[in-house]
C-alpha cells in the first residue's frame, strides 16, 4: 500500500492548506470590515476640501497657484504608484502594474522622461525590476496608512511640479467598487484637474483671507493634493483585502474539491489492492 501512503499524505498536506487558506480569508474579511470604514470616512472630508479648493481657486483669479498651471516645457512626467506590500491578493498588483508600465510606454514614445514613487513593496519591487527611475518609496504601511508617513515620499513630485521640472503627475491605484470588484485607476493629480476643481455650487464664494490669500490658497490645495493620495492609498487598502478575501475563499474552495478527488484516488486504490489479495487467496486455495 505504497501508493495509498503516498496518497494519504497528499490529503494531509491538502487539508492543512485548507486550514490557512480558509484562517487567510477570515482575517481578510475582518480587515476588510474595518479598512472599508476607514474609506469611507475619509471620502467626505476628500469632498468637502474639494469644494473649498475650487471655491477659493476661483475667488481669488488674480493669483493663480502653481498646481493650477499647466507644464510642457521639462517633458518629464510624474508617477505615483500604489500597491500592496503582502501578495496572495489575486490579480489586484498585476492589473494596476500592467496599466502603468503601458502609460509609461506611451510617455516614453511621446519623448517623455518617468519618474516614479512608490507605496507598497510589490510596485517597488517590480519598478527596480525593470529598470525604472524611482525618486522616492514607502513600504511597510501596515493596515493603518499615517499620512505624516505618506507626505514624504508625495511631497518629492510635489516639489518637483511646483518647481517647473515635471510636466504632470499622475496617481494610480485600485479603486474599491465593492467585494467582488475593485478596477485599477490611473487619473492625473496634477496640474489640478477642471472636473476635480469644479465648485459643487453655480454661485461663488466671497471669503477675508488671514494673513493673505496666496498664503492661504498654498497651505490648502498643498493639503488637498495629500488628501487624494491618501483617500487613494485607503482605497488602495479596502481593495486588497476584499481581493484577499476572495482569493483565500476560491482557494479553500479548490482545497476541498481536491481533497475529495484525492479520496477517491485512494478509495479506488485501497479497494483494488483488497481485490488483488482476495484473487490471489482464492487462486491459492483452488490451487491446493
Amino acid at each position: 500500500m505504497a501508493a495509498g501512503k503516498e496518497i494519504r499524505g497528499k490529503i494531509k498536506s491538502v487539508e492543512n492548506t485548507k486550514k490557512i487558506t480558509k484562517a487567510m480569508e477570515m482575517v481578510a474579511a475582518s480587515k476588510m470590515r474595518k479598512a472599508q470604514e476607514r474609506m469611507r470616512s475619509a471620502r467626505p472630508y476628500s469632498e468637502k476640501i474639494r469644494t473649498v479648493s475650487a471655491h477659493l481657486a476661483q475667488a481669488n483669479p488674480e493669483y493663480t497657484h502653481p498646481f493650477l498651471v499647466k507644464h510642457e516645457k521639462s517633458k518629464k512626467i510624474g508617477i505615483i504608484v500604489i500597491t500592496t506590500d503582502k501578495g496572495l491578493c489575486g490579480g489586484l498588483n498585476t492589473n494596476v502594474l500592467r496599466q502603468v508600465t503601458n502609460r509609461m510606454k506611451e510617455f516614453e514614445a511621446a519623448g517623455n522622461k518617468v519618474e516614479l514613487v512608490t507605496m507598497g513593496n510589490k510596485g517597488f519591487g517590480f519598478m527596480n525590476r525593470i529598470g525604472a527611475k524611482v525618486v522616492a518609496h514607502y513600504v511597510n504601511m501596515g493596515d493603518t496608512p499615517h499620512l505624516e508617513h505618506l507626505i514624504g515620499p508625495v511631497k518629492v513630485l510635489l516639489d518637483s511640479y511646483d518647481d517647473e521640472q515635471l510636466d504632470a503627475v499622475y496617481i494610480c491605484y485600485t479603486r474599491f467598487i465593492n467585494t467582488m470588484k475593485q478596477e485599477p485607476v490611473f487619473e492625473q493629480l496634477l496640474p489640478l484637474t477642471a472636473d476635480k476643481m469644479e465648485p459643487v455650487n453655480s454661485y461663488s464664494w466671497d471669503y477675508l483671507y488671514e494673513p493673505d490669500a496666496k498664503s492661504v490658497i498654498d497651505e490648502l490645495l498643498l493639503r488637498y493634493a495629500e488628501a487624494l493620495v491618501y483617500q487613494a492609498v485607503v482605497e488602495n487598502m479596502a481593495s486588497e483585502q476584499a481581493a484577499r478575501m476572495v482569493a483565500m475563499k476560491a482557494a479553500t474552495d479548490n482545497a476541498g474539491s481536491v481533497i475529495g478527488e484525492l479520496k477517491l484516488i485512494y478509495n479506488k486504490t485501497r479497494q483494488a489492492a483488497i481485490t488483488k489479495e482476495l484473487s490471489e487467496i482464492v487462486a491459492g486455495a483452488a490451487a491446493v
